[in-house]
């Protein structure tokens, strides 16, 4: 296996983003742009558009929340394994959601399973991404994670079409085959470093080598041949003393078998204690993290701006059809136009972010109080185009979510990124997966999305009020260690094991 050093930054480490983008194109493509879908399954199974929405919103929400567990089989299996294990989830997710019989079994082929495979791609191409690249990881990374606009952008205009030409569940079977190009892409993530598992495994291996060298040795060789009929009286008396030796070893062995079996338990109660150390030290770090007052803000603003801004995502479309807007299927998707400008968003925003005298969490702020306002303006719109040009507004600000790996390295630091990170996608998984339902029953109470686009609304602006009045430096507290010594700026490192467990 190559050295990592000799590989970093060019060469095969090209062709992982390439197939890093494809896969996330691929993976995220269907889900990205489920409001296509959407109003086909109101149509298809009448149910209510509150319990129809927890399809989109676990889909999209399951991945984020199951981060931690993605990232650890990643770390124990490498990027290859689990992307084919995830392609075939994500295809098996989609060809099955085509026999759904109801919501509720659609919730979990669709939401579940594909969401599922889509958290393991996800965290799968970060990892991989970050272990051939050091210098140019931003570019390499930002090249990547625009694969799930690319793809919600495809896939919108795609699966309309697909609908109009074989019906929903013609359209999720093609989907479904689509995706298991996953395996494919997976064929090109050579892994640089060796995972845990394969670790585990040739150390096993080398412990059952080590123990086959003291093995009795087989009573064949110790056997004369049957055809000698005198036997000298030399090799008759080392025979018997070999198996004198045999048996005085065998006397030993059972002797140490008893000693190891009671230092086994010694050593079981060793690592039992080291784990419960690991894990309490592990739940300090998470409750200090916690007590910061920036990043528990950052937590909050990240909860309520998901559980405003994605509903968008899924009921833009129906809101459309619902007020007459749209007499035929548009050639591009208001998902789609979306998904581009989340694409513009991400690329524009990280550059900004990295200017010095612009602060991460003021600028973070900055496109909550816009994104709120660009909610508050969709249930006052009563034309086609007026929807178009606020799905771009939108679009663009939710593109927020590329400032979220930087503003948690200032606030907490490197070393404390990865647990900082997994809290952070656990709130904005958790108001991702509430968002869609609570918007849909607003819908089913007051058959209108006014109220409900109000709400989500209200939600954006009280998280961006919130997230800026606790970092304004009247209002931040500093305790005395943090007043004593500063927090060093970010330095990038080579080591991909902290920066690829964001994933």
């Amino acid at each position: 296996m190559a050295s990592s050093t000799d590989v970093l930054d060019g060469g095969w480490g090209w062709a992982i983003v390439c197939a890093s983008f494809m896969a996330q194109l691929l993976a995220y493509g269907s889900p990205q742009s489920v409001g296509v879908l959407y109003p086909e399954w109101l149509n298809a199974f009448q149910e209510g558009k509150g319990m129809t929405a927890w399809v989109g919103s676990l889909v999209s929400g399951v991945g984020l929340i199951a981060s931690p567990i993605c990232s650890a089989c990643v770390d124990n299996f490498g990027a290859r394994p689990v992307t084919i294990f995830s392609g075939v989830m994500v295809s098996g997710g989609l060809m099955l959601s085509a026999f759904a019989p109801n919501v509720q079994f659609l919730i979990f082929s669709y939401g579940i399973v594909v969401g599922l495979g889509c958290g393991l791609v996800y965290a799968a191409t970060l990892t991989i991404t970050c272990q051939y690249f050091d210098k140019r990881r931003g570019l390499a990374l930002g090249i990547v994670t625009t694969g799930t606009s690319v793809g919600a952008f495809i896939y919108a205009s795609a699966q309309n079409e697909l609908i109009v030409m074989y019906g929903l569940d013609g359209c999720l079977l093609i989907i479904g085959a689509i995706a298991l190009n996953l395996m494919a892409c997976a064929g090109f993530m050579r892994p640089l470093n060796m995972p845990g598992y394969y670790l585990k495994q040739k150390a096993a291996l080398e412990r059952n080598t080590e123990e086959q060298l003291f093995e009795k040795p087989p009573l064949d060789d110790l056997t004369i041949t049957a055809g000698s009929t005198s036997t000298p009286p030399d090799k008759s008396l080392m025979v018997k003393e070999m198996l004198i030796t045999i048996d005085t070893k065998d006397s030993a062995v059972q002797t140490e078998k008893k000693k190891g079996s009671f230092l086994a338990g010694l050593a079981i109660i060793k690592v039992i204690k080291k784990k419960q150390q690991a894990y309490s030290k592990y739940m300090h770090s998470m409750y200090e993290i916690m007590q910061d007052q920036s990043m528990m803000s950052f937590c909050i603003s990240i909860f309520l701006f998901s559980l405003g801004a994605f509903p968008p995502v899924l009921f833009i479309e129906d809101v459309a059809m619902s007020q007459g807007l749209m007499e035929e299927v548009s050639v591009i998707p208001l998902v789609s136009i979306g998904a581009i400008a989340s694409c513009a968003g991400k690329l524009l925003l990280g550059m900004l972010v990295d200017i010095k005298w612009i602060n991460g969490i003021f600028l973070y702020a900055f496109t909550m109080f816009a994104g709120g306002l660009t909610l508050f303006l969709i249930p006052l719109t009563k034309s086609y185009l007026g929807l178009q040009i606020l799905s771009f507004i939108l679009g663009f600000f939710s593109g927020n979510w590329s400032l979220t790996s930087y503003i948690t390295t200032k606030i907490v630091g490197l070393d404390k990124l990865t647990q900082a990170h997994g809290i952070l996608m656990f709130f904005g998984g958790f108001g991702i997966m509430l968002g869609p339902p609570v918007v849909g029953w607003f819908f089913d109470w007051t058959q209108s999305y006014d109220l409900a686009f109000y709400f989500s609304g209200g939600c954006v602006e009280l998280g961006a009020v919130i997230l800026l009045l606790l970092n304004l430096p009247c209002w931040k507290r500093k305790s005395a260690k943090s007043s004593e010594s500063d927090r060093p700026d970010v330095q990038y490192t080579s080591n991909c094991d902290k920066v690829a467990s964001v994933a």
